[in-house]
């Protein structure tokens, strides 16, 4: 079985969930067991103050009703009379609604009788006593109802209702209780110490999470049992645990989505990058990371993103050189093909005409007159001037490509130049060249060979595509500092994006399948080259009106200012 792997965003989703929920269910578990010991603390606390509150209650019940005793006891002493004396508490067990039933002892009729518990429970009869002394011999006995007592106390506790609170006198007999169980009264009674603490709320037995406590009354030998039952516990913990669940679902939430956002906003910024590295694979060097930047967004990322963009921009930048490199190269092959085309095409014809003059003259089986000799001989020595221009211009090539021209500037007269250059080219016999040059123009600063070249090129261009029968145009003007020789002729309209390419290498405007004039397309590229060697420029102009021209500006010699 194959092993798939995970994208980013879902391993991040996992790392987030095991992040997030696994921390927050150990600390749940330890946060859980902090709170059960807290809670059966906060038990233990609330049971030994219930117990307090209890004993509190039924000490100012006891005290209020041995007051009233005492009060009794007063009234008592002033009626000497017993029949008056019972008469008096009949009357009041009637009209009472503490004290049931009253009776006076005489220790010397009842030497056994216990004056020192104040308060006696029969559990047999369920009859609570209270005893009070009348003078040395007597003692009043007041029987009280312990459901009085009982409600007075429970009164005061009522949210105490899972509570079950047992009132026992010292032999363990019950006097009240509150949610009574017969089971657990008899294990909280089989199960007090021996040696009870007095007045002091102590725990006893060691059940979890349900603690009971005793207090042991002193003065009224009562002890009071406060027992946690398990339903009370259990509700108790419960709600501590769904509250401390729900804090933590909520903190879980919020923290599992705040790192699902960012995790996300990472993702997001990740796959910009990943963008970007498919994008430079498929050969796209313009791509950039835009990232969404914030405070939170990582150093590391934001470094990561502009170094990329860095080596994009370096990538791009060779790239684009690659590309000029490769174009250069085309050119070269073009260049290299055209070359071989022009040899072999542009040179077999002078070729061929003097091969073909030489066997003429050369033949020994004819008579060949004068005339003929010499004109063999003119057509063998423009043949061979036409080779040399040709030869002229392919080697002049490299010198201007690699700006290495041996250009010797000097003062040139520009008529001499243009007469000279007009004679040189083939066939301007049958043309008629207009030269608007005045004898006195200024000297030229230029090389007077490479100048006589750039108008022989100018002058040759201007007759192979002039239209028949029209003349060719040469004038020359100048300012305080150049002067504008202009070479015009009559001929086709050439647009704009075609006349722009005409300085490049091998242009011509007709091509080689349809060209009907003789040339190697080097002509305009040379001139361009040997004019800007000689710090000037070219311009061309094609007009609608079917006028071509060609200005060639440059720099006047600083002697015709010395002459003046």
């Amino acid at each position: 079985m194959k092993f798939k792997r995970l994208k980013i965003v879902e391993q991040i989703i996992i790392i987030s969930l095991i992040g997030v929920l696994f921390p927050s269910v150990i600390s749940w578990f330890i946060i859980n067991n902090v709170s059960q010991h807290s809670i059966r603390q906060e038990l233990h606390a609330s049971a030994d103050m219930l117990a307090g509150i209890i004993e509190n209650n039924i000490s100012a019940v006891i005290n209020s009703d041995v007051n009233r005793l005492n009060e009794i006891i007063i009234s008592l002493k002033h009626m000497p009379d017993e029949e008056q004396q019972d008469l008096y508490l009949k009357d009041l067990t009637i009209n009472s609604d503490i004290f049931k039933d009253f009776d006076i002892i005489r220790l010397s009729e009842n030497p056994d009788f216990n004056t020192e518990d104040k308060v006696v429970y029969d559990s047999e009869a369920n009859r609570l006593w209270m005893t009070e002394k009348i003078h040395d011999d007597k003692y009043l006995k007041a029987e009280i109802n312990p459901d009085v007592i009982k409600n007075n106390i429970i009164e005061n506790i009522r949210e105490e209702q899972d509570r079950r609170i047992y009132v026992v006198d010292r032999t363990g007999k019950l006097i009240f209780s509150h949610n009574y169980d017969e089971e657990d009264f008899q294990q909280c009674v089989k199960q007090l110490p021996v040696n009870l603490v007095n007045n002091i709320a102590t725990r006893f037995d060691e059940i979890k999470n349900q603690p009971r406590v005793y207090l042991k009354m002193d003065d009224v030998n009562l002890i009071i049992i406060v027992n946690t039952s398990e339903q009370l516990a259990k509700s108790t913990i419960n709600k501590a645990r769904l509250k401390i669940l729900a804090a933590f679902l909520v903190a879980a939430m919020v923290t599992l989505m705040l790192t699902l956002a960012y995790s996300y906003y990472l993702y997001l910024n990740m796959r910009q990058l990943l963008k970007g590295i498919i994008a430079v694979s498929k050969g796209n060097y313009n791509r950039r990371i835009s990232l969404l930047t914030n405070i939170s967004t990582p150093r590391e990322i934001i470094f990561l993103a502009d170094e990329f963009n860095l080596m994009i921009n370096e990538i791009n930048s060779a790239y684009i050189k690659l590309q000029e490199k490769n174009k250069e190269l085309k050119q070269l092959d073009s260049f290299r093909s055209n070359l071989v085309d022009t040899v072999s095409h542009e040179l077999r014809t002078p070729l061929t005409s003097i091969r073909g003059y030489t066997s003429r003259l050369l033949r020994t089986d004819i008579e060949i007159d004068e005339e003929t000799k010499h004109k063999s001989l003119l057509i063998i020595k423009q043949q061979s001037e036409r080779l040399s221009r040709m030869i002229e211009d392919l080697l002049v090539i490299p010198d201007i490509e690699g700006a290495k021209l041996n250009i010797n500037l000097e003062p040139v007269n520009l008529l001499n130049i243009v007469e000279a250059s007009i004679y040189s080219v083939k066939n301007i016999e049958t043309r008629e060249v207009e030269t608007d040059i005045p004898y006195d123009f200024p000297h030229i600063q230029a090389d007077k060979d490479r100048l006589e070249q750039v108008m022989i090129n100018l002058i040759s261009n201007a007759n192979k595509y002039a239209y028949p029968d029209t003349p060719i145009k040469i004038e020359a003007k100048h300012d305080d500092d150049f002067a504008y020789i202009k070479v015009e002729n009559q001929a086709d309209y050439i647009q704009k994006e075609i006349l722009d390419t005409l300085f490049d290498k091998f242009i011509r405007i007709d091509d080689k399948t349809t060209r009907t004039t003789r040339g190697t397309g080097l002509g305009l590229y040379i001139v361009k080259g040997l004019v800007e060697a000689m710090q000037g420029s070219v311009h061309i102009k094609s007009k609608p009106e079917n006028i071509f021209s060609i200005k060639v500006i440059l720099p006047l010699s600083k002697e015709n200012n010395n002459e003046h």
